[in-house]
């Protein structure tokens, strides 16, 4: 980068910081004309990630960056054109977006009418609509777990620290709406409602301005394939998209992990045999595998284990790990698996005093075919007090 090209990024930090500082709109807007003419989308984030590296905390710039958006509008230029391509992430973005501003304006007369009015009829269909907006989540999830992985993978992690925290923040106000559908407040509802709209609206001239337009520059062709095989995991609000991009079938199967490890390829992700032993060892309950022939070949020797197991064990009918007069029911619940009457199996009893949660689940193959049962047993007894809530952000050190 020139020495004028790092001016004029300095320049821009200065506004920005700035209007942190003491929120004057209207005095950084006129600074930003005089100086700058167009921006170009991916900056307004690039910026922002700056900003961040610089120590300004995530949440500050997550603070007021709709306000620094609103500040730039009218100077952020076109971004790079794409994703107009039925199937490809970005257009299925755009419709769910269309759809949001359509279902949004009524949503909004629907919760006004029902708050006015008081009216039990009104508020009925005021939360079935809010009940179909409620789909915008999936939106959400899918950028949170799809698009801006991607983005992190090539250096690019404003988008996830900034973005993520609005949608919790809507998130928020989904909730406290929900909680005044259930009780029937319905001027509640229109009070707790009002800060939505806007919200919602940043959030998408956010995403069509600046976040879209910088993952289009951003990531290849392979990236919005792999993207679009795995958006059926979430799902969609609202749209169905097509199934093919760049020429490819796309909902059939899932892509290979973005990295290359030598390790055991599961279904999702790869780990190596020394992890996955690690993993389960330390699983908060305990597990044990048994095959179609109804022999033990597994069980996860956990630190504090509920029941005792050896190795001695392995190998073993299962049926001849129970006393005699329970070893029936054991096989009856291994021929209704096998028939696939039943797929799961539970019970609780008390042990020593702890209340022990026992599940066995059925296990089939992707042609069908059984292959045996998993058995879980769980300590519930401190589960089973808790109350409330506790938020990952409760948490203490």
């Amino acid at each position: 980068m020139g020495e004028h090209e790092q001016s004029l990024q300095d320049e821009l930090k200065q506004i920005i910081r700035q209007l942190h500082e003491d929120e004057n709109a209207e005095a950084a807007r006129k600074r930003f004309s005089k100086l700058f003419g167009k921006i170009a989308p991916e900056e307004i984030a690039a910026l922002e990630q700056s900003l961040m590296e610089e120590g300004m905390p995530a949440e500050e710039i997550q603070r007021l960056c709709t306000v620094h958006v609103d500040v730039f509008a009218k100077s952020i230029s076109a971004g790079k054109k794409g994703g107009k391509q039925p199937g490809h992430p970005i257009h299925t973005f755009k419709l769910e977006n269309r759809t949001a501003r359509h279902l949004l304006k009524r949503l909004a007369r629907a919760v006004k009418k029902a708050g006015k009015k008081n009216s039990s009829e009104e508020g009925a269909l005021a939360a079935t609509l809010f009940g179909e907006f409620r789909q915008i989540e999936k939106h959400w999830q899918r950028k949170e777990n799809q698009l801006f992985p991607k983005l992190e993978a090539t250096g690019f992690t404003g988008p996830s620290r900034v973005m993520w925290g609005k949608h919790d923040e809507m998130r928020d106000i989904l909730r406290t709406c929900q909680a005044r559908i259930d009780a029937a407040d319905w001027p509640g509802l229109a009070r707790e409602f009002g800060p939505l709209p806007g919200a919602v609206k940043k959030m998408i001239f956010m995403e069509e301005h600046i976040l879209f337009p910088t993952s289009l520059r951003r990531l290849s062709d392979e990236d919005w394939i792999q993207i679009r095989r795995e958006e059926s995991e979430i799902g969609y609000a609202w749209i169905t998209p097509a199934d093919t991009l760049h020429g490819q079938q796309v909902t059939q199967g899932k892509a290979e992990p973005a990295f290359d490890s030598a390790g055991i390829h599961l279904g999702e992700g790869v780990l190596s045999p020394e992890r996955i032993d690690l993993m389960l060892r330390n699983l908060p309950f305990d597990i044990s595998y048994v095959d179609e022939n109804d022999v033990v070949l597994y069980y996860s020797a956990g630190r504090e284990r509920i029941f005792p197991r050896t190795p001695a064990v392995i190998g073993r009918s299962v049926q001849n790990c129970h006393p005699p007069k329970s070893q029936h029911v054991v096989r009856e619940i291994l021929d209704a698996f096998r028939e696939k009457r039943k797929s799961v199996a539970e019970f609780w009893i008390t042990v020593q005093g702890r209340f022990v949660h026992i599940r066995y689940f059925a296990l089939y193959d992707d042609a069908g075919a059984y292959k045996g049962v998993i058995e879980v047993t769980q300590d519930l007894t401190t589960i089973r007090t808790l109350d409330g809530e506790k938020r990952l952000l409760d948490w203490q050190a």
